[in-house]
């Protein structure tokens, strides 16, 4: 089993940048292709990116390409989400996800443990 825990969050302006983190425990981090998700309030939750167990694969939703970065460091069991040039739209909670399946996966069901979220908000 997994434990999550999300930080970074916050309230930023337009153009601002947040770098979150998810700290996990518990299990062997590196066997886990990690993902972020993000819900806005009346939405369903979305994917935002994902990296595989190495690294060496990375897949973004389509809006974030250019402005978001997902990494991993392994030997600190972390998963980062870089978030720059911010906009009101990406104001959401956001997770983080772990998944044990053979490839990387954009959908939610597809991921076996989940964060508590972090809260970002960015005003115009």
């Amino acid at each position: 089993q997994v434990q999550l825990v999300e930080s970074g969050g916050g309230l930023v302006q337009a153009g601002d940048s947040l770098r979150l983190s998810c700290a996990a425990s518990g299990s062997t981090f590196s066997s886990y292709n990690m993902g972020w998700f993000r819900q806005a309030p009346g939405k369903e939750r979305e994917f935002v990116a994902v990296i595989n167990r190495s690294g060496s694969r990375l897949y973004y939703l389509d809006s974030v390409k250019g402005r978001f970065t997902i990494s991993r460091d392994n030997a600190k069991n972390t998963v980062y989400l870089q978030m720059n040039s911010l906009k009101p739209e990406d104001t959401a909670v956001y997770y983080c996800a772990a998944d044990s399946g053979f490839v990387s996966s954009y959908r939610e069901n597809d991921y076996d443990y989940w964060g508590q979220g972090t809260q970002v908000t960015v005003s115009s």
